[in-house]
């Protein structure tokens, strides 16, 4: 449990300007109680779920552990990796300054991730996701000398409170609590802190004398105000303004919910739908276990025949392999019976079928609390050989589909801490915070002035030295190729964008919701087979469309805009294609210069051209004389048929 709280300041002009504490403490009283069932619920449940002491000593009757198991196999299907946040400009226009801005805040977020390990609280949340259907996540500004960061803390079940209503949306206020110290709650308070009721927590050992004070810091979305008020103490501790500008007002996502009460908030365990079941197993356990200790070979034989019962039992503690006579000292023990009579033995038989029918008794009560549950076989990591792919597949879908609320309830907690977690860098981190987390290269304002003052004051002391003025008047085109020089870099500094110009994007509430896109990839482990089935097609799509709209945009060059677009569309539809958005839009936006860009000739393509034009003529040339040979064949045909026939020739 953390035990810091925000440090105190003027107090805020909100709309109850009063100190009187008795009415935040009655709705903390009363959410309290509403919430009693639950919170006793859970620690039974808690108990069973992990109990050390229980455990280890042993229970007086065997329990199969099915409870922790299906939770060990649920966990990880629910949150298996942290989040990896994922900033993109919101329009794809390639606009300079919010892709810095995205690049730049994705990269704060992300080491701010790692720095508090993120994944630990989120696992924590799972957890109780899993297990008492809500989990919650709470973050605050640290205002340290090194610098400024954001904490995620998990919030126990009764740390955790919240007005009674029936949806999340129409929450009016939330409270956290914790734990202070007499003297933590003096320098943070005052001494009015002095009066508060010191007591362990519920969670501590008896016989602790380090008892603490249990302080409620509570966000009323109605009054704009937060106020900290405790037990014993009828004055508030505190009051201010939010010290937090948060878009949801509230300083916690909406919580992981499961199974909740039909019109409440209130949590609903998934272990209560399957207790009787998990009751039955655990009783059907005892019995078989307590039969199995009756399972062994026992039989009593009649007073006199001591002789005939120590050398059966010889018979059966001998292990000897080639020994396969026993002596018998007194052979008249036998007298006329046989041994079968001698000896009468214990129903082993009858015990071994009543533990096989038990057996399949609990068995069946076991795939009773899978079907409730919804874990699959596939899940489990339990297969049966003799079935098909398509069965196999479908247990699989089935699980998935159970188990894909909670699923989207994590992904959506991840992400909602991540917009969160950006608001708060937005507005409270200095430029020099967000340089060291994000090493960016971005150049400040002070460095960009720096430097075109430097280029004014060479242009200046140039302009004043005799020796330039002189090489400037015998070569003027090179001084004019310099002084353009000069001003096409003043101009490229008048453009560049700095690190203030990107924390005024931040600092902006009516700008940054609507240029920057704050997402998280998913937290739920992917399937090889399937994420593999996803990359194949991504290539196949992007890549047969590439081979087929590349040749069309070098025969027309005016089709190259259309080609870039339906690159982007093609490529938006794919998890792979998002994570290649950046490169995806450098490929499309090449495409598109290639429009305006002048084709360089191909010597090989004009070697051929003007073989081409050679043979052309070659060909006419041919065609011209063969029509001279035929219209002078012509005139000799016609000339001869003009002339007489001479009859006698």
């Amino acid at each position: 449990m953390n035990d810091e709280l925000e440090p105190t300041s003027a107090e805020g002009d909100g709309k109850d300007t009063s100190t009187d504490a008795a009415p935040w403490l009655e709705l903390i009283t009363e959410a309290t109680k509403e919430f009693s069932t639950y919170n006793e619920k859970m620690d039974a449940i808690d108990k069973l779920y992990a109990d050390l002491k229980a455990l280890s000593e042993g229970a007086s009757d065997r329990e199969f552990q099915i409870f922790w198991a299906n939770l060990e196999v649920l966990k990880p299907a629910i949150y298996s990796r942290p989040p990896i946040p994922v900033v993109t400009p919101r329009f794809k226009d390639r606009k300079e300054l919010p892709r810095e801005a995205s690049e730049l805040l994705e990269r704060v977020l992300t080491s701010s991730f790692e720095a508090e390990d993120i994944d630990d609280p989120l696992k924590m949340v799972r957890d109780d996701l899993a297990i008492g259907a809500r989990g919650v996540l709470w973050l605050r500004l640290d205002d340290a000398e090194e610098g400024e960061a954001v904490r995620f803390e998990h919030l126990d079940r009764k740390d955790f409170l919240h007005s009674l209503d029936r949806k999340w949306k129409e929450i009016e206020w939330v409270a956290r609590r914790v734990w202070l110290t007499r003297k933590k709650g003096i320098a943070r308070f005052g001494e009015e802190f002095s009066a508060a009721e010191f007591k362990r927590r519920d969670d501590e050992e008896e016989g602790r004398s380090n008892k603490k004070a249990q302080v409620w810091e509570i966000w009323s979305k109605d009054e704009q105000t937060v106020v900290w008020v405790t037990p014993g103490v009828d004055k508030l501790l505190d009051r201010q303004d939010p010290y937090l500008d948060l878009k949801q007002f509230f300083p916690c996502p909406k919580p992981a919910f499961g199974t909740v009460e039909r019109g409440k908030l209130i949590p609903v365990p998934d272990f209560v739908y399957y207790r009787d079941q998990v009751d039955e197993i655990n009783e059907m356990t005892a019995r078989i276990s307590a039969l199995a200790e009756a399972l062994r070979m026992k039989g009593f034989y009649a007073s006199g025949a001591e002789d005939v019962a120590e050398a059966i039992e010889i018979a059966l503690k001998n292990t000897d392999q080639s020994a396969i006579l026993v002596p018998i000292s007194n052979p008249a023990a036998f007298a006329n019976q046989a041994m079968k009579d001698a000896i009468v033995w214990l129903p082993v038989r009858d015990v071994a079928d009543t533990i096989t029918n038990l057996i399949a008794l609990r068995r069946q009560l076991i795939e009773d609390v899978y079907q409730i549950t919804g874990l699959s076989d596939i899940m489990r990591g339990a297969t049966n050989p003799n079935e098909t792919l398509g069965a196999q597949e479908l247990k699989s879908q089935y699980g998935g589909v159970r188990v894909r609320e909670r699923q989207e309830a994590m992904v959506r907690m991840a992400r909602d801490a991540t917009r969160m977690a950006a608001e708060i860098i937005a507005e409270n981190f200095t430029p020099e915070t967000l340089r060291s987390m994000s090493q960016t290269d971005l150049p400040s304002q002070q460095a960009i002035q720096q430097e075109m003052e430097g280029l004014d004051a060479k242009i200046q002391q140039a302009a004043q030295s005799p020796q330039v003025v002189e090489m400037a008047q015998q070569n003027p085109e090179k001084a004019q190729e310099l002084l353009q020089q000069v001003e096409a870099r003043k101009q490229e500094l008048a453009q560049t964008i700095t690190l203030e110009a990107v924390v005024e994007v931040f600092r902006s509430d009516r700008v940054r919701p609507f240029i920057l896109d704050i997402e998280t990839d998913s937290t739920i482990q992917p399937d090889e087979n399937a994420e593999k089935a996803r990359r194949t097609e991504f290539l196949t799509a992007v890549g047969g469309f590439i081979q087929q709209a590349f040749p069309i945009v070098q025969q027309a060059p005016q089709t190259a805009e259309f080609v870039a677009e339906s690159l982007r569309f093609a490529a938006s539809g794919f998890r792979a294609g998002r994570q290649l958005d950046g490169v995806i839009d450098d490929l499309a936006e090449k495409i598109k210069e290639s429009q305006n860009k002048p084709q360089e000739p191909n010597p090989m393509a004009q070697l051929e051209t003007q073989k081409l034009q050679i043979d052309i003529q070659k060909g006419v040339e041919d065609v011209k004389n063969t029509q001279a040979e035929t219209q002078k064949i012509l005139a000799e045909i016609q000339k001869i048929q003009r002339e007489p026939v001479n009859p006698h020739a």
